[in-house]
């Protein structure tokens, strides 16, 4: 699934792969997800770099998962429709909602035109459309684009203890897939990551996910992370969020979900 420069192959939180399935795998959060939530962190040499962030954190138990349906179609459809509206002909790094994930880029030393914002390379891919990959990832990835937001999707059985979003010593393990085969590579010292006590979950904020946690055919127990800057705000946030937990209780009817909101660096940090 290549497009011009590698974009989506190395820059989209849905990353098609092996899944590695060692025995060393956590069973992940437990059934109290308030509690497992409550854990979550926000580095603060990360609200140093942008005192305007702010994450909404979802986590989902009950998830129906499956290949993509009809019912996954017509969100992903009417979600490509509403992004196309957003742009109005303008290129995705010309809205402020991605210009300004270009700059958080940046300010790690990232370079965006090589490893775009996962939120970029789902609005490059909306000619011809985007891959449908199965009904909770296509879900999520229909909230990217109309929101014009970052969202990664993770299965929660595969983690072990809580999300963090640091800056990277250099020396974290980040299990991928390299030429076909599963490999483990390392962020750069000072690289932004979501983690958790096994390694990295995700590269470059949200740019590229590893295997370990990725959603598949199989996830009934997900987190969702919604990642907003000051163009979308937490209002913005809060909106997504709503529209996401209701495109998924109409996949899911007996899907159950908890939230949380790390507000931005200036602002009250609700439980």
């Amino acid at each position: 699934m290549g497009v011009a420069g590698g974009d989506l192959a190395v820059a989209v939180r849905w990353q098609t792969g092996p899944v590695n399935t060692s025995e060393s795998h956590p069973s992940g959060p437990g059934p109290d997800l308030s509690a497992w939530l409550a854990t979550a962190q926000v580095a603060d040499e990360v609200r140093t770099l942008r005192p305007d962030y702010a994450a909404l954190l979802i986590a989902a138990d009950g998830l129906r998962p499956g290949p993509s349906d009809e019912a996954s179609e017509a969100i992903l459809a009417a979600a490509q429709a509403r992004a196309a509206k957003h742009l109005a002909g303008s290129r995705p790094e010309e809205v402020p909602e991605v210009a300004q994930w270009r700059e958080a880029f940046r300010g790690f030393g990232a370079k965006p035109q090589r490893t775009r914002p996962s939120v970029e390379a789902l609005l490059r891919r909306l000619e011809p459309g985007l891959p449908r990959i199965d009904r909770i990832t296509d879900v999520y990835n229909a909230l990217s684009i109309a929101f014009l937001l970052p969202v990664g999707g993770e299965d929660l059985a595969h983690y072990a203890g809580p999300a963090r979003l640091v800056r990277a010593i250099g020396d974290e393990d980040f299990d991928t897939v390299a030429a076909g085969e599963p490999a483990v590579e390392h962020p750069e010292r000072g690289e932004v990551i979501w983690r958790d006590d096994l390694g990295v979950t995700c590269r470059r904020w949200n740019w590229r996910q590893c295997t370990r946690t990725r959603i598949t055919a199989t996830t009934t127990t997900a987190l969702f992370i919604l990642d907003g800057l000051g163009a979308l705000g937490t209002d913005g946030l809060r909106a997504a969020a709503a529209e996401l937990t209701g495109s998924l209780a109409r996949l899911s009817p007996d899907a159950r979900f908890t939230s949380r909101l790390l507000g931005p660096a200036d602002g009250p940090q609700p439980p």
